[in-house]
Parts: structure tokens; sequence; C-alpha cells
């Protein structure tokens, strides 16, 4: 059995004596990989309540209930950093990306625990593979977020839209890495080809 309060005391607790000593901009860092670990704790326990209300199986749930809730998830402390504190555009990014980080960081740590640490490729490519999909995921909301908020009907629709594409994509990946043999090392590739082309698109447009 996977206890994830346990491992998540374990990983917050010098993430907070951090939050506490540090200044300036390291600070909001942290609290941004906390928000994330947290979200993951959380998202944690809410899909595997829907799941046990709905009856479904692990990978009925993976597919369907895991991304909604994980991507909801994620999105929250991005909103509410948002209207609290009313960022400049250009200190935004940092937000989705090391709420991603935090996420990632806690879901693979789980992963380990549970299923050791003997498959150095497996873990390899699984770190790298989930790390990067929850960061592209977390940028696609973070764009609409940036790129429609100063309209209020662009702000709604766009960041619905991208947060529905978020988990579509999520729910993707998720259905590919739980195939045995190459389709899940197909899965694992898609979110760093994605994150590659978008970085290739960006340098380009710059």
């Amino acid at each position: 059995m996977n206890y994830i309060e346990n491992i998540y005391i374990c990983l917050v607790a010098p993430i907070l004596i951090s939050i506490l000593s540090l200044r300036g901009r390291g600070r909001p860092m942290m609290i941004f990989v906390f928000s994330g670990m947290t979200a993951c704790l959380l998202s944690s326990y809410i899909s595997t309540f829907v799941a046990a209300m709905a009856g479904m199986d692990y990978t009925t749930a993976s597919i369907t209930v895991t991304p909604v809730v994980e991507e909801l998830m994620k999105l929250l402390p991005t909103l509410f950093y948002l209207l609290i504190f009313e960022p400049k555009r250009r200190d935004i990014p940092f937000c989705p990306i090391m709420i991603a980080v935090g996420f990632a960081t806690l879901e693979n740590v789980c992963y380990l625990v549970q299923n050791g640490s003997d498959q150095f490729f497996n873990l390899l490519i699984r770190g790298f593979g989930t790390g990067t999909m929850h960061m592209f995921c977390g940028s696609l909301t973070f764009v609409g977020i940036v790129f429609f908020w100063d309209k209020l009907w662009l702000r709604i629709v766009g960041t619905f839209g991208l947060l529905a594409t978020a988990i579509t994509y999520h729910g993707i990946y998720n259905m590919l890495v739980l195939q045995p043999g190459t389709v899940s090392y197909i899965g694992y590739l898609i979110p760093l080809v994605s994150v590659t082309l978008c970085a290739l698109w960006y340098n380009r447009e710059s």
C-alpha cells in the first residue's frame, strides 16, 4: 500500500523550511512547488474517492477521472495567484511551471516507492515523460490565462477550451502509458516531442 501522505510530509518538510528562510523571488518559487505537491496529494484522494463511488477499475479511472481532477487541481493555485496578487504578465509563467514540477515530483516519487527502483531505464523514461507532460499541460492553461485574461468572455472561453485540451492530452497520455510494451514508450515520448516542437516554433517566431 502506498501511503502518499507520508511521502508528502517527507518531501514538503524541507520545502516549508526553505519558504520560511528564503527572501525575494526564491520564496514564491518554493511556494508554487509546495502548491503543486499539495495539489497532487488532494488529486489522489479525490480521484480515488470518485473512482470508488463510480465503481471504476484503476485503468478506467486513470483515463477518465484522473486527468480531469489533476488538471483542475493544478489550475486552482494559478487562478488564486492571479486573482489575489495580480502579478505582472512576465511573472505569471513561473507559477504553472513550478506547480507542475511539484506535482510531477510527488507523483514520480510515489511511483518509485510503489514499483521499486531496479528498472533504471523505465524510471528514466517515466520521469522525463511524466514531468514533461505535467509541464506541457500546465503551460496550455497558462497560454489561455495570459493571452485571454484582459477580456472576460475570452478569458472564460479560452481558459476552459485550453483546460479541456490539457485534460484530453493528459487522458491520451495515461491511456498509452498504461499499455504494455512499445505503446507505453510512445506515450512517454509524446510530451517530449510536443515540448520540443513548441520550443522550435517559439524560437522561430522570436
